[in-house]
């Protein structure tokens, strides 16, 4: 029998203090997570292949098989990540890292070895946000049937959003009213979302220059990507007058890249600043709810 990479403890610590979401609670999860990758190892007949590393629920160990190159995912079951087999098997390696064997109700994947040293963090901020849109066109096919739908997970959100008095109303009422009008269209939940596509998110291959992993998949209209990039490297945005410029940038070429209608693109990021305020207030991080507002505010007309 291999060596099976250990773990880290403090990683596991992290892990534990989370609460469940939808499965088992992180110390749940944590307990058994040695177990599961030992187990997963001696199933899928693998052998370690160097280092492991980990992510914020993950954890991710290079291995081989009969001479391939892969790595085993151990994820902690959530309702973000419940699906990511789901939509692994969808895209069949279109625009994404190509799922080998799954074993969803333990959180194991097998997936092919990227390039984990090279992400879009480092490529020219344009060029990033032209691969982002390439990889989302081809990610946006038809939702499978059972994927979980954006209308009844972001109506919560909305709800949530309007209980929260401290921030401005002007911000809310408008969040708010665009989801109403935006969740009237007929396409509002016809495609299948990556969910956190962001230039981490992004890895180089050998197949393909660049791949998708991590998705967070959940059913609605292709604007509701945006977010994820213009609330990383936001350190690149600038301030006043440039920030609404680089914001709306981003937008745009993210959107040509893709085929997505940019002022729907802007209108459902509005809608997700609402999202994302009603979280960062949750955390208590007010650096995270001035941001939200100030996004929302220069993508608006």
């Amino acid at each position: 029998m291999p060596d099976i990479p250990v773990i880290p403890a403090e990683w596991l610590a992290l892990m534990s203090r989370l609460p469940p979401e939808g499965g088992p609670s992180g110390a749940e999860w944590a307990g058994r997570a040695q177990r599961l990758m030992g187990e997963q190892f001696a199933r899928w007949h693998l052998e370690p292949d160097g280092p492991l590393r980990t992510g914020w629920t993950a954890v991710v160990a290079p291995v081989v098989r009969d001479g391939e190159r892969l790595v085993l995912k151990l994820v902690w079951p959530c309702v973000d990540t419940d699906a990511e087999p789901l939509a692994l098997r969808h895209w069949a390696g279109n625009g994404a890292v190509r799922l080998v064997a799954a074993e969803p109700s333990r959180g194991a994947l097998l997936l092919e070895r990227l390039d984990a040293s090279r992400d879009l963090l480092g490529v020219d901020i344009d060029e990033a946000c032209t691969v982002i849109g390439t990889l989302l066109g081809r990610l946006h096919r038809p939702a499978p049937p059972a994927l979980r739908r954006l209308g009844p997970w972001s109506e919560g959100w909305m709800d949530e959003l309007q209980r929260r008095e401290s921030l401005p109303r002007r911000f809310v009422s408008r969040a708010v009213g665009l989801h109403r009008e935006l969740m009237s269209l007929p396409d509002r939940e016809a495609a299948l979302l990556h969910g956190d596509l962001h230039f981490e998110n992004v890895l180089a291959g050998e197949r393909e220059p660049w791949l998708a992993i991590d998705p967070q998949p959940i059913a609605g209209h292709p604007g509701f990507e945006l977010h994820a990039v213009l609330r990383n490297r936001k350190e690149e945005l600038g301030t006043g007058p440039a920030f609404r410029w680089s914001v709306r940038r981003r937008v745009e070429l993210v959107c040509e890249a893709a085929g997505t209608d940019v002022d729907l693109a802007r209108l459902w990021t509005i809608v997700r600043c609402g999202i994302e305020a009603v979280w960062a207030l949750d955390d208590d991080n007010p650096e995270e709810v001035s941001f939200s507002i100030t996004l929302a505010k220069a993508l608006d007309d």
